[in-house]
């Protein structure tokens, strides 16, 4: 009996220490280079928030070409000014989080991996929270961080 509790109080305590050491393990330092790209991803979410299309978009290189979970086929940055338009005028973002996966930086290119909440609300009042993630591809153009691709959005059910 005296055997049973102690595996059992054993089993206990490292299933513990692994539920509450696994955030631990998992945080990491950022690097400069990161940090800053993380930067860079934090002001264009903020512009999309605020609805400032010319804002968000001015992190979009010319040469963009992203895809959307929902949409069948990659759009350019064309494409992005008429949906992020349209979404400005008739939803507000109330609140938003995002929060990072990986980044990798190699010279001027990098990646951002991220997961997203967002809870918008619609002409008529009504809120709807969303959340996904997002593939970030993003060149360095003079102090900023710019999308020349992406891959991602929306995983949470209607």
């Amino acid at each position: 009996m005296l055997k049973n509790l102690t595996s059992g109080l054993v089993i206990f305590c490292a299933a513990s220490l692994m539920t509450f050491a696994s955030p631990l393990l998992l945080a990491q330092e950022w690097t400069a280079a990161q940090k800053e790209v993380w930067k860079n991803v934090e002001a264009y979410w903020a512009a999309d928030a605020a609805g400032n299309t010319d804002g968000f978009l001015g992190y979009f290189h010319a040469d963009y070409l992203g895809w959307d979970n929902g949409r069948a086929v990659p759009g350019g940055k064309d494409v992005a000014r008429k949906f992020i338009s349209h979404s400005h005028k008739t939803s507000k973002t109330v609140v938003y989080d995002v929060q990072p996966v990986g980044i990798k930086v190699h010279g001027n290119i990098a990646f951002a991996h991220y997961h997203y909440v967002q809870i918008t609300k619609d002409e008529a009042g009504k809120e709807k929270e969303t959340s996904g993630r997002w593939s970030d591809i993003l060149m360095k153009q003079g102090d900023k961080w710019v999308l020349i691709g992406d891959h991602g959005g929306r995983t949470s059910k209607e």
